[in-house]
């Protein structure tokens, strides 16, 4: 046998056809051409010639090496030589002549067969010379079969002086030279992962030389080498190497919509026997293909075409050539059957040629074999115009959703975060994500952190506890992003207080004996709505998957500011039915918008009222002017905590109310220089720098008398602001918390008040607030915050009220773990409201008396609190004038603080 090259060789001369030979021609062409959906089944044809008879085979070889550039794969084996070659040497010369890149479309890999006819190859071992088992050895030649064994181990080749990189090279090199290919081959072999070693698990599931009796593949291996073959049937050997090149064959041509190279092969490979004699070599390879697609049951895409003298002893009676049509089509009708029976003929057409004088000259048109070309979309560019396509659209998309800073880290425990017109909205509960990364926001990361730092230590506390405390899930919801900063400029000190009122909660609670079962524990969600609440909406409905998935969120504390927005955001809290709690929201009637509305804050008509008591108590003024602003991009009707204090106003005042206009940013205020009635800024805090800018203008001159409404406070709270603020003007502005000043706590502590001592205890501590707030050294960061206690309040009323059911419904069952769906946030709302029916709630900020038709607190305690210098950020303010309750219901008319004799 030799293989004959099947390239350059063109035709010569005008060879004649027998009778039939061009309609033949034409069927072989047709055969070859893969259709485009499906495949269809491949005779073995075998010609029968005399020696008169024209060489098709040697026609059809040069014909099938025709073509610049796609070429059908084919293979050609002359068999003219004496007999005596064996199969293994055949299929080994089809192998390598079919695994040429010579075909110019994708080549044919096989990974089946040679594994196959390398172990057939492998010589006997000998153990004695080897010093070792037979398996081990032919594992290891297995293992490196792949590639070339290093011949000198650098890990054992140390020099011994000690060389610390040297030895990590060693250590290195061995591992992935060595150790990890090992490893993978072992589980690979084992044939136990589905990924790995796929070939490994295909050689014991076929059918041939009974694989599964070897236990595992190295022990079938080891049957198939030199020596250890001797006792298997040489039939069943020489099947399974040719159902080995069959199956690689097969998965070459299985088509799958995420290999295109499958698609890419429009024509079959065909084979080409010449001189093919009755039971010789070649008629073997015929027959064992015959048996192995009988047995397996399995087509292959494999073309035989055997020429010989004699027809084969399985069809004696040969077609005529130009009965070849016909053949084929009877062929078809039988196949199903005699492939059924296993009869040995059931694959083979033979077809006896003629003399060519009776035939005729070869039509070009049927000589034609050039494969079709693929279809479009399989094309080699496409795959890699789709790939950029997708990831364009997967960038587009996930840069529409979130960025480097807004980035949802997967098994970072409950985080949701998309990005949403340039701002990171959703909710957070680990270190996974940590909201705004903009500089000089240190302190509202570092809160953040601690938060989700103690949130793990609840957990931990909880599981150790047998789940026997309650678990209680609060979520902060607030503006965390879209305010414009400096580099070094705090800017969101408000919200950053709120949640250190919500950490020193659950730092308290978390100060509990162990062995305190009826002591719940407290988990923060932090979740941002985006500048001005803007997208509070969507930041509820992302909540509304949590909520559903987690039966221990129980509330919403924060909301901020009070617009359009956030009552939107309240209507769908409270379709939801989650309670809201809202530290610092005054607007009036907020409660309209949910059943389930708790304010801490006194609302803005008791705002209203503080101002003018104000001023006809202690400045004894009668005429005011007024002020608003609404912040960036935002209206009148939009901002319902401006809209309903001007209102509130223009009622309280009345006719003494002169003046109520918008103030706009460059707007001049040389009108209000020298006024001596109340000059009131009832706006937000974003513009109250630039209204104190305006005033600067008056020089010695100023407004008299300058109060601020409660967003000032804001203002007030950041340090950096105040103290790059314009000119030192005296400001009075309105104060939700000034029984939680550094100095009233202390006062309080001194009084034996419990719940104020307690509280200041833990913001003292070294573990909690960076810095910890009312310590000797004092200094403006060592302030209490004024929003810290209302936090702290709102998270505490909701605790209380947890343990309280739980203490109710542990009555027959004191030390049963707890259940976080024994509650629901209804019915802790509804406790909330029968706690403080009774007595109120004596929080850190003041006595909260909730109405019995709303979720206003009655007479909640306003101050008024006064700096001298805007500027001077080392002194705390100092209370001149309140109204409300402190602590006892009867403590509700307004009237100066003990030092109001500062006021000018």
């Amino acid at each position: 046998m030799r293989g004959v090259a099947t390239q350059g060789q063109p035709t010569s001369g005008r060879e004649r056809l027998p009778s039939g030979g061009s309609e033949f021609l034409a069927l072989l062409a047709r055969l070859l051409r893969r259709p485009r959906r499906g495949d269809r089944r491949l005779p073995l044809i075998w010609l029968v010639r005399s020696a008169a008879s024209p060489d098709l085979i040697a026609l059809l070889r040069r014909v099938l090496g025709r073509g610049q550039q796609r070429r059908i794969p084919h293979a050609v084996l002359d068999l003219t030589e004496p007999p005596g070659t064996d199969i293994a040497a055949e299929l080994r010369e089809v192998h390598r002549q079919l695994s040429l890149e010579a075909f110019g479309g994708e080549r044919l890999r096989f990974r089946h067969y040679p594994l196959a006819d390398w172990l057939l190859s492998r010589p006997v071992a000998e153990p004695a010379e080897a010093g070792e088992d037979r398996r081990p050895a032919l594992a290891r030649q297995l293992r490196d079969r792949r590639g070339t064994r290093p011949g000198d181990d650098p890990a054992g080749g140390g020099n011994g002086d000690g060389d610390l990189f040297a030895t990590a090279y060693q250590l290195a090199f061995w591992l992935v030279r060595r150790a990890i290919p090992s490893a993978v081959f072992r589980v690979a072999v084992s044939g136990r992962v589905p990924l790995l070693g796929p070939h490994y698990r295909w050689f014991m599931r076929q059918q041939y030389l009974a694989p599964r009796q070897s236990v595992t593949f190295l022990g079938f291996a080891e049957r198939l080498t030199a020596g250890w073959r001797d006792g298997e049937q040489p039939d069943q050997v020489n099947k399974l190497l040719v159902h080995a090149f069959l199956e690689d064959l097969r998965q070459a041509y299985r088509r799958r919509f995420w290999r295109p190279s499958s698609w890419r092969r429009t024509a079959y490979p065909v084979l080409l026997l010449d001189g093919v004699t009755v039971g010789g070599p070649g008629h073997i390879l015929v027959r064992l293909v015959n048996d192995v697609r009988n047995e397996t049951g399995r087509n292959d895409p494999l073309l035989v075409v055997a020429a010989g003298a004699e027809p084969p002893p399985e069809l004696p009676e040969p077609y005529a050539l130009v009965d070849a049509e016909e053949a084929y089509d009877e062929w078809v009708d039988v196949l199903p059957e005699t492939r059924r029976l296993r009869r040995p003929a059931a694959w083979l057409i033979a077809l006896l040629l003629g003399d060519p004088s009776a035939g005729s000259e070869p039509r070009g048109g049927l000589l034609n074999f050039t494969p079709p070309g693929p279809p479009w979309w399989s094309r080699r560019f496409l795959p890699t115009a789709l790939v950029l396509l997708l990831l364009v659209g997967t960038g587009v998309w996930v840069n529409s959703r979130w960025n480097l800073d807004c980035h949802p880290r997967p098994f970072g425990g409950a985080v949701a975060v998309e990005l949403v017109g340039g701002e990171c909205i959703g909710y957070s509960d680990t270190e996974g994500h940590v909201f705004n990364r903009d500089p000089g926001q240190d302190r509202l990361r570092a809160v953040q952190r601690r938060i989700f730092r103690q949130n793990a230590a609840a957990e931990q506390v909880w599981q150790r506890s047998a789940q026997r405390r309650p678990l209680v899930t609060l979520v902060y919801l607030g503006i965390l992003t879209g305010n414009r900063t400096r580099a070094d400029e705090e800017s969101y000190v408000s919200e950053r207080e709120e949640l250190e009122g919500m950490a020193t909660a659950q730092y308290a609670l978390l100060q509990e004996s162990a062995a305190a079962d009826g002591a719940a524990l407290l988990r923060v969600v932090v979740a941002n709505a985006g500048q001005q609440m803007r997208y509070a909406g969507r930041a509820v409905a992302m909540l509304e998957g949590l909520v559903r998935d987690d039966p221990t969120v129980l509330g919403v504390v924060g909301l901020v500011e009070s617009r359009t927005s956030t009552a939107a955001a309240l209507r769908e809290l409270n379709r939801i039915g989650l309670p809201a709690l809202a530290p610092t929201l005054s607007a009036d009637g907020m409660y309209q918008n949910s059943k389930l509305y708790l304010q801490i804050s006194a609302p803005n008509q008791d705002q209203a009222a503080l101002m003018d008591e104000y001023a006809r108590q202690v400045l004894r003024v009668g005429d005011a002017h007024a002020y608003y602003t609404t912040g960036e991009n935002s209206s009148l009707e939009q901002d319902l905590y401006v809209g309903t204090l001007v209102s509130d106003l223009r009622e309280r005042f009345g006719n003494r109310l002169t003046r109520v206009e918008e103030w706009r940013t460059g707007q001049r205020m040389t009108q209000e220089c020298g006024y001596p009635g109340v000059l009131i800024f009832a706006g937000r805090w974003s513009e109250f720098d630039g209204f104190l800018r305006a005033l600067k203008e008056c020089g010695p001159n100023p407004p008299r008398h300058l109060v601020g409404d409660d967003s000032v406070n804001r203002y007030m709270a950041n340090p950096g602001l105040r103290a790059s603020a314009p000119g030192n003007l005296p400001v009075t502005y309105v104060s939700k918390a000034a029984l939680a000043t550094c100095a009233a706590l202390r006062t309080a502590r001194d009084q034996r008040d419990d719940v104020r001592a307690s509280f200041l205890a833990w913001i003292q501590a070294d573990d909690l607030l960076d810095p910890p707030r009312c310590r000797d050294d004092g200094g403006p960061a060592a302030q209490v915050g004024e929003r810290v206690s209302l936090a702290y309040d709102a998270a505490t009323m909701v605790v209380r009220a947890v343990e309280s059911l739980a203490a109710r419904l542990r009555h027959g069952n004191p030390r049963g773990a707890w259940n976080p769906r024994a509650v629901n946030p209804v019915g802790v709302h509804t406790e909330v409201l029968r706690q403080n029916a009774e007595k109120g709630y004596p929080g850190v900020s003041g006595l909260i008396r909730f109405a019995a038709e709303s979720g206003e607190p009655v007479t909640k305690r306003l101050s008024l609190v006064r700096v001298d210098r805007v500027t001077d950020v080392d002194t705390e303010p100092v209370e001149v004038f309140h109204c409300g309750s402190a602590d006892a219901p009867a403590e509700q008319r307004c009237q100066p603080a003990g030092r109001t004799g500062q006021v000018g």
